[in-house]
Formats: structure tokens, sequence, C-alpha cells
């Protein structure tokens, strides 16, 4: 079996004493040391990251983007996703000064937390989006299929629908035009015991990213060393397809 890689983790946030943080407690912990810790016993390295401040609430969002930037700078492993709120001009303005510089990947949104649709606000994000030629990443609206109209309406913008758990995901990925619809591997729904295989099946690894979403990262990365793939899947849902995405801005892994 040959050795697998260091996992970059596309997907992931932190708590840093925001009002709008996650709830922690005796089983459970998201603040950056943490995770670093429990990234390290699993083999994973690079963490894509956006504060959960920032995607549980709009309310702080220019502030949390503005903490995330900075604190990317000081963190080798740690690069941003910049979350837009479509209703507030100015997260436009940090993206667009964000994105390609200080270690800014894409942009993260999250319809469901902040309280629009992409229906109403696709045309406007998208747009901007491909005008940066960026990376998008998406909780997903129910079902996720929703997001495949602007995909094809939009073949400079690279969609990564999240927390890949359904037949939808799949078909996203499969009916994208451009072949520019990617997902996911983090939160619970990857446990479902034939998803990732039912995914790879259909489409192949190379749209699939690994992700923890702050779940467990032995879990998650175990999900998929000991998926019925191949190894050369499991060597691109790791690492591969993140550095064929991203590695102009987050270098070489290791």
């Amino acid at each position: 079996m040959a050795p697998h890689p260091i996992a970059i983790d596309a997907h992931t946030h932190i708590n840093h004493s925001s009002r709008f943080d996650t709830r922690v407690s005796e089983i459970y912990t998201a603040d950056l040391e943490d995770l670093m810790r429990i990234n390290d016993a699993a083999g994973v390295g690079k963490m894509l990251c956006s504060t959960f401040s920032s995607v549980l609430s709009a309310e702080d969002v220019e502030a949390e983007n503005e903490y995330m930037f900075e604190l990317a700078q000081k963190h080798g492993r740690l690069y941003q996703w910049v979350v837009i709120d479509p209703r507030n001009k100015r997260t436009f303005e940090q993206a667009d000064r964000m994105l390609g510089h200080g270690k800014c990947v894409g942009i993260k949104l999250h319809p469901g937390n902040h309280g629009y649709t992409l229906a109403e606000y696709g045309d406007r994000l998208f747009s901007f989006s491909s005008k940066h030629g960026a990376a998008v990443l998406i909780h997903p609206e129910n079902p996720p299929y929703t997001a495949l109209p602007f995909a094809n309406r939009y073949p400079d913008t690279t969609f990564i629908i999240a927390h890949l758990g359904s037949v939808e995901h799949v078909n996203a990925i499969a009916d994208s035009r451009y072949g520019n619809v990617y997902t996911d591997t983090s939160g619970i729904a990857s446990s479902r015991n034939n998803v990732v295989e039912y995914a790879v099946g259909r489409v192949g690894s190379e749209r699939i990213l690994f992700g923890t979403d702050t779940y467990a990262a032995g879990f998650q990365r175990g999900r998929i060393e000991y998926a019925r793939i191949s190894e050369a899947d499991k060597q691109n849902i790791l690492a591969g397809n993140a550095l064929r995405l991203f590695g102009d801005l987050i270098g070489p892994n290791g």
C-alpha cells in the first residue's frame, strides 16, 4: 500500500471567543490550538478556514473576515475562506481585497444561516466570483442541486457544494456542463456507508475534497482511508484535488 499524504482540510472553522461561536463542552472544542492538535494526530496539515461566527450569523461577518485574514498570516498551515453576505456591500469589498492575497483561497457562502437564497442573490455572487476566477464553498441549500444552474451559467467559478451526503450532490457534479462542480466530505453525512463509494463510482474522485467541519479529524480521515475505493482515489480526495485547485495559493503539501 502506498503511503497516504498529509491530508488537506478544505473545509473547517474555528472558535475564538466571538459571541456567535459554537458551544463548547467537555466533549467538544473548536479553538485553533485544539484543532491543530487533533489534526496532527490524524495526519491533517493545512486548514482552509473561516470562523464559526462568520457563518453562524451575518451580523459580525466584516469583523470576522478581518480577524481570519490576519490570523492566517500568523499560522503557516492556516488559509482563509472570505465570507460574503450578498446584502452587505462591504463584504464584497473585503473579498475584492483579500482574494488572491494574504492566503485567501476563495469565497464562503452560508445562505441558510445568513437568511437568503441563491435564487435571490446567485447572479450577484457568482458574477463577482467569476470576475476573480474564484472558488466558492457553499453550504448547500435543500436540495444541493440548486447551485447547478449557476455553475452552468458561470464556468469561471469553481463551485464546491459542501457536506457530501446525498445523491443530489453527485447529480450536481455529474450534470455540471463545465466540470466546475465539486463537493467535500466534511460533516457527519459522509459517514453514510456507501456515499463516498457511490460518488467515486459515478463521477470519479477528482472532484471530491477532504474536509472536517471540526468533526473529529481521525473519524473523517478514516472514512476515506477505509473506503472501498482505489489508492489513487484516496490520494486524490485527501490532498491531490486540493493541490490542483489551490496549489498556487497554498504551495506544496507537507
